[in-house]
């Protein structure tokens, strides 16, 4: 029983930890890398799919993607559905390649990147110490149905703080290497 809520917090907290690592890779820092088109969609046969399931997407350099659709008929359409995302880059069509050149990133974007990468760091804190609040009050209902002791509760609650502490330290740590990585010229 109480193993069962300290595991269940700490699932919780690793699947924030996951999703805040997700959300960091598709903030661009100037290097191309292919994950950077993973949530961009496009229209394929009446229906939205990402990009990476209608077209390869490969690295041409540091600082360009390519992409090859599958099907020559859909080369306009990601071209268009990659102009039009929210990440700002300008592709090229060379055939039935398309290219994804990098723009350099300015310092003031760099410190509005940094400040977006610290607001998502806040969001994953958040959402950790959200699952600490959830498991400490599982905890006091099973004290208050007599099911646990007091004692029992109060080494729970212990556990289930270091356990948030951990991952706090663990989101500052990514964010910290991000905005590393971000501040790089």
């Amino acid at each position: 029983m109480l193993d069962d809520v300290r595991k269940t917090a700490e699932l919780k907290m690793q699947k924030s930890l996951e999703s805040l690592k997700t959300d960091l890779t598709k903030i661009r820092t100037g290097r191309a890398h292919t994950g950077l088109l993973d949530h961009v969609m496009v229209e394929y046969y009446g229906s939205m799919v990402a990009v990476n399931q209608v077209a390869s997407v490969n690295l041409g350099d540091a600082r360009t993607l390519n992409v090859q659709p599958y099907e020559k008929n859909m080369v306009g359409k990601v071209e268009k559905a990659i102009r039009d995302s929210d990440l700002g880059l300008n592709p090229a069509t060379n055939g039935d390649m398309i290219r994804v050149p990098m723009p350099m990133l300015t310092e003031e974007r760099r410190k509005e990147m940094t400040k977006i990468v610290r607001t998502e760091g806040e969001n994953a804190k958040v959402a950790i110490r959200n699952v600490r609040r959830d498991a400490n009050d599982a905890l006091k209902k099973l004290t208050k149905d007599k099911e646990i002791s007091e004692d029992d509760e109060r080494r729970m609650q212990d556990e289930v703080q270091r356990l948030t502490d951990k991952f706090v330290t663990e989101v500052d740590k990514l964010l910290q290497a991000k905005e590393a990585e971000l501040m790089a010229v």
